[in-house]
């Protein structure tokens, strides 16, 4: 097992690697980038995703970056809408913004800085991206963590049941609400649950915004937990709902698969009761395929899945950041995230192949290349 772990953490290297230098090469051909993004801004076409962001680099430059004629030389026309800029300005835009370095140099910096996990500072928010992160991560582990936990809680017995009772008038209707549950998307599900429970046109139940109530810091701890907790209901069912039926749905036919084996009518045959049979043998085995889907879930649930529901509910977490970031060409906070999840990821799933040996010891690792 140590030779494995060595070599899963050897092939993290070159992964991360991969993953920077292509999104790198990318940004390098994405029209707008940061120098174009002040440069909007001073001329008046600002993007809507732009003029969000508060603290833009371009008010600095603003009163002396405009001349009062002539030649602007070739550097105003590497970016639109540069004419009637000074050039000195511009390259000011360029090395405030680090593009005054050729473009394998900014990338092998980038990569020192990395490995230090030195992420830099957002480009138009004056703050590290570090303090950034801290300052969405709670949001995201709230949606994440507990979307996740949810999921699991109520998936696997009910995915169990199902598969004992596979046929039967509870399997299908069970079935149905699993179906349909799927079938509607979270965001469309999320605006359903303001309009019913969040004061849209029935209930006034549950909040409609942010993570916590204005008079926070004015409650007793264990009304804080609550208050935490009623503010997260709607998020957490919009988000759970289509990862709970394909959780259900897999966890049913996993065990399904294990019903019918062999090993399972000895266990039977043996006298083994109907408890002993799932959670002896079959749970087990069935479980093996309902762990590998979890660092992809959990992820998902994590980051990704989180962007459309952050926004309905005015939730400032790592999914609206990322966004915007994109958004904004604000090239530190997109690489530093996307450094982060990926190595994330790469760990949570080290971390699933660790958890199918204390499932199931008769895997090893050792046996097959990795």
């Amino acid at each position: 097992m140590a030779a494995y772990l060595i070599r899963r953490l050897l092939l993290m290297v070159p992964t991360i690697l991969g993953i920077l230098l292509v999104a790198f090469v990318v940004v390098q051909f994405a029209p707008g980038g940061p120098v174009e993004q002040v440069i909007a801004k001073l001329s008046g076409a600002d993007t809507g995703a732009t003029s969000r962001i508060s603290g833009s680099p371009g008010g600095d430059f603003g009163a002396r970056g405009m001349t009062q004629g002539g030649s602007q030389g070739d550097i105003n026309s590497k970016y639109r809408g540069a004419q009637g800029l000074d050039p000195e300005f511009i390259k000011s835009l360029e090395k405030q913004f680090g593009f005054d370095k050729p473009a394998y140099e900014r990338f092998f910096l980038m990569l020192w800085n990395y490995a230090r996990f030195d992420f830099g500072k957002s480009y138009f928010r004056d703050v590290s991206v570090l303090q950034l992160i801290k300052e969405k991560l709670p949001v995201s582990i709230s949606l994440g963590i507990w979307m996740t936990l949810l999921t699991y809680l109520i998936s696997i017995p009910l995915g169990i049941r199902k598969a004992v009772e596979d046929g039967s008038r509870f399997d299908v209707w069970t079935s149905g609400v699993v179906i349909v549950g799927y079938a509607i998307p979270g965001f469309l599900f999320a605006i359903l649950l303001i309009i019913v429970f969040a004061g849209g046109s029935f209930f006034d139940w549950f909040p409609l915004r942010g993570l916590f109530s204005d008079n926070w810091d004015q409650l007793a701890w264990w009304q804080k937990i609550g208050d935490y907790f009623w503010h997260l209901v709607l998020p957490i069912v919009s988000m759970a709902l289509s990862a709970f039926a394909t959780m259900t749905l897999l966890t049913k036919n996993s065990f399904l698969d294990e019903i019918r084996k062999q090993y399972v009518l000895t266990a039977r045959a043996k006298g083994c009761t109907r408890t002993q049979v799932l959670y002896g043998h079959v749970f087990r085995n069935a479980m093996l395929i309902v762990i590998a889907g979890f660092p992809g879930a959990f992820v998902h649930a994590f980051f990704t899945g989180s962007l459309l529901i952050e926004t309905i509910f005015s939730l400032d977490g790592l999914g609206l950041l990322g966004f915007e970031s994109v958004l904004n060409r604000d090239y530190p906070v997109v690489f530093a995230t996307l450094y982060i999840f990926s190595l994330l990821g790469l760990v949570v799933n080290l971390i699933s192949d660790l958890t199918y040996t204390w499932v199931d010891p008769r895997i090893d690792f050792e046996t097959r290349e990795v």
